[in-house]
């Protein structure tokens, strides 16, 4: 597939990977660190780092797109699938949607069809090096197939919900479903919001 071919409509590619995000970069104790499955599951449960660190691995190769308009192809992320973490949990059959959430009290929201397909990680490495804390070590969720707010930076869980229930930038304007090649960037017109985009 020619590059051309990969760049959704109105973004440019670039060979860094710019830090964008909000407050600090959080200093995590990982012996402390956990991620929650909760909401609408069987089970509900808390994994600690080194728990997530002894389940199979998988890697993706993907092209990643942020809102602010740059792409970055050609990226490698290693961790867990974001499948094995819910199905541990049992994923009850009114479940629809997911509320991501992330250091900071960040939130974002996904469909569940969106956050269960089978390229979807939780990562912790990148091109084979562990993330770099600006870019979301400990883990990060990868969603590479929406925008890139949607891969939320120091995952702390998943919450299964049965109705849709906007993020942090969702509920500041942006779009709630956020595909790339769609330029699902907002939810109404805002050329000022549009020249900022989510920090993340």
């Amino acid at each position: 597939m020619s590059e051309r071919d990969r760049l959704p409509p109105g973004q440019i590619v670039t060979e860094k990977w710019p830090v964008l995000h909000t407050g600090e970069v959080p200093s995590v104790d990982l012996d402390r660190w956990s991620l929650r499955i909760e909401g609408l599951v069987e089970t509900p449960y808390e994994i600690t780092h080194r728990e997530l660190l002894t389940l199979p691995r998988s890697t993706v190769r993907c092209d990643i797109h942020c809102v602010t308009r740059w792409s970055r192809f050609d990226n490698e992320f290693e961790g867990v699938s974001v499948n094995v973490l819910l199905d541990r949990g049992g994923i009850l059959s009114n479940a629809r949607f997911c509320l991501v959430h992330a250091e900071h009290g960040y939130t974002t929201n996904l469909p569940l069809a969106d956050l269960r397909r089978p390229e979807n990680l939780v990562a912790w490495r990148w091109n084979g090096h562990d993330l770099d804390p600006e870019h979301g070590y400990p883990a990060r969720l990868l969603v590479p197939h929406l925008y890139f707010w949607k891969s939320a930076k120091w995952l702390r869980g998943f919450e299964l919900l049965e109705d849709d229930v906007p993020g942090l930038w969702e509920d500041a304007g942006y779009h709630m479903r956020g595909d790339p090649w769609h330029e699902e960037r907002f939810s109404r017109s805002d050329p000022a919001r549009m020249r900022r985009g989510p920090r993340r």
